[in-house]
């Protein structure tokens, strides 16, 4: 569900969307469905929204991060470990693209970190996994917690 709610904001954009689903169990009729070689190699912005398994773990790797169009921005918002940190870290030097990273294999970063040594840290945003904590969700956050206990002791 995230995933689909980023593809409706990046179309309201005029992105055009498509994706790429490892269990191919996720059908969508409203954006196409590719393969992930093609996603790679045509995407201008990689915005990654899934669970860390056996078929997402170091999904996007040396292979695919080379496959990456110059310039392309590649996000995960997911999971740690699906994006193969070794990988990018000689990757990101080599190429010229953009990653940004909201969570890691190993939490919190520990040095040394191969990612702490890249040539070009211009190309790498690291953030501890706060993507998602905007002011209007934390206070969405905070207004629903204080309903729950209120439910819970006028119960």
């Amino acid at each position: 569900e995230i995933g689909r709610n980023v593809a409706r904001i990046a179309s309201a954009f005029g992105a055009n969307v498509c994706y790429y689903s490892t269990s191919g169990k996720n059908e969508n009729s409203e954006y196409e469905k590719t393969t992930l070689s093609r996603l790679i190699e045509n995407s201008d912005v990689i915005s990654i929204h899934a669970p860390l398994n056996k078929s997402t773990e170091n999904l996007i790797s040396h292979s695919e991060l080379l496959q990456m169009k110059d310039g392309a921005v590649l996000l995960n918002l997911g999971r740690g470990g699906i994006v193969d940190e070794d990988a990018l870290s000689v990757i990101i030097d080599v190429k010229p693209i953009f990653v940004g990273l909201d969570v890691l294999a190993k939490e919190p970063m520990k040095t040394p970190h191969p990612l702490l040594s890249v040539k070009h840290p211009e190309r790498l945003y690291i953030t501890p996994h706060i993507a998602w904590t905007s002011r209007e969700a934390r206070e969405r956050l905070i207004a629903s917690t204080i309903e729950n206990i209120k439910t819970f002791v006028t119960a």
